[in-house]
């Protein structure tokens, strides 16, 4: 996350709110309140009806159908023009899952919160992809340590991992296939990993 946030107040006037996303280049702003607790998210959506009402133009069951947005479009402070509850994520919760409620949600950003709502920082697209900028040499260290040796202990030696661009490819012989599936699902929850090419064949017991 990045731990710099620009936010405002609830009592923002829409042209602050304006000029504070200009400057810092961003399309959502946290609202705060008190001691920096967030109380809601307002983004460039939200401000956009100000500029397609002006005219007034619309008929009334389009009226009815978009109460929402005319309010938002008289609106002139944060806390009249914010979305509420904010779409927030805690610390701890990993990259796969704020990328899933980005998703989900149909939001750019995700406020970072604590156990009391306290802004603590913000998680924007952009810094969920970085984690595609990591090495495949970090990746493939990660991979031999956390991967291969917990789960194919007496045979680490003889997987091999090979990472190009991202995409992990295992090689090998082991002797229990079920852990082919497993050794994917591992694989794929490494940060950086793009894509999973399992090559892992069966081997043949030793006679005894």
């Amino acid at each position: 996350m990045t731990l710099t946030v620009v936010a405002v107040g609830r009592d923002a006037p829409f042209k602050e709110i304006i000029r504070t996303m200009e400057q810092w280049k961003v399309s959502a702003l946290p609202v705060l309140e008190g001691e920096g607790r967030v109380i809601g998210v307002v983004s460039e959506a939200d401000l956009l009806p100000k500029e397609e009402f002006r005219d007034g133009d619309l008929i009334l069951h389009e009226q009815r159908r978009r109460l929402s947005d005319l309010a938002k479009a008289g609106a002139v402070t944060a806390g009249e023009l914010m979305s509420t509850p904010a779409i927030t994520v805690h610390p701890d919760a990993t990259l796969a899952q704020a990328a899933r409620i980005m998703a989900v949600r149909h939001v750019k950003r995700l406020p970072v919160v604590d156990d009391e709502a306290k802004l603590q920082g913000i998680v924007s697209r952009g810094d969920l992809l970085k984690v595609f900028l990591r090495s495949d040499e970090d990746i493939e260290e990660e991979l031999r340590r956390t991967v291969v040796s917990p789960l194919f202990p007496a045979l680490s030696h003889t997987i091999h991992v090979n990472v190009h661009d991202g995409v992990v490819t295992l090689r090998g012989q082991i002797r229990d296939t079920s852990l082919i599936s497993v050794a994917v699902r591992l694989v794929r929850a490494v940060e950086g990993v793009v894509d999973v090419e399992p090559r892992l064949t069966g081997a043949s017991a030793a006679p005894d």
